[in-house]
Formats: structure tokens, C-alpha cells, sequence
């Protein structure tokens, strides 16, 4: 168990947090593997690079995350006072959300199950 007064923990937890601009979508109805195409393809490149791939992606994912990254942009700009020409993606991922089930009837009365897959995304940004 962690020693000291339970206000000196959570100042020491704080000081190990990531200052750096972040979004994160929660539940976004795509699934990971497909979230991962468009993320695999903006991954360490500048923002308005990364941007214009995204406008042009013909994956429904790509709409996401292009918020997602306009998003991360702002609270770059408004809450860090970031210029946004030096802002580059230093992580994006996607994680595994919860799962809908759904049925879908087949012939001779049998269902079969659907699996409709969520996943969490996230974008951090960092100055060159």
C-alpha cells in the first residue's frame, strides 16, 4: 500500500500526468480493426497533412476521427496556447469498446448472432 497522506498521493499521481492536447471519442460505433486503417494512415504526420488525408479518405471512419482530430486541435490552441503549425499526431489509437448483439433470423428457424462492435478512439497531439 502507498505511503503518506492520501492528499500527498494524488498530487504525486497528478504530477505523472500527460500535459499534452488530447480527444477521445467513447463508443464510436466502428470497430477497432477498421478505426486502425485510418489511424495507421495519420500516424506521426503534421495536422493539416493529416487533416487533408482525412478529408479525402473514403472511409466512413475517416468522418470520426477528423472531428476528433479538429477537436484535439482546439484544445490544443485554447487550453495549452499551442501554435497550430508546430502540432504534429505523436499517438493514435483504438481501443476494443463494448459489443451489441444482435439476431438475425436464417432459414428453418434458426438465428444467427450479429455482433456489433464499439470501439474508443483517441488522438494526442505534441509540438514539434
Amino acid at each position: 500500500m502507498a505511503k503518506g497522506h492520501r492528499s500527498q498521493i494524488k498530487r504525486e499521481r497528478n504530477a505523472n500526468k500527460d500535459t499534452r492536447p488530447s480527444a477521445k471519442l467513447s463508443y464510436a460505433r466502428v470497430s477497432v480493426q477498421k478505426a486502425c486503417f485510418v489511424l495507421d494512415a495519420i500516424r506521426g504526420k503534421d495536422v493539416t497533412t493529416a487533416l487533408g488525408i482525412l478529408t479525402y479518405n473514403p472511409r466512413y471512419a475517416s468522418s470520426l476521427v477528423k472531428k476528433l482530430l479538429e477537436s484535439a486541435i482546439a484544445n490544443a490552441e485554447n487550453n495549452n496556447g499551442m501554435n497550430r503549425d508546430n502540432l504534429y499526431i505523436a499517438e493514435c489509437y483504438a481501443n476494443k469498446g463494448p459489443t451489441m448483439k444482435r439476431v438475425q433470423p436464417r432459414a428453418q428457424g434458426r438465428a444467427y448472432r450479429i455482433e456489433k462492435r464499439m470501439s474508443h478512439i483517441t488522438v494526442v497531439l505534441d509540438e514539434k
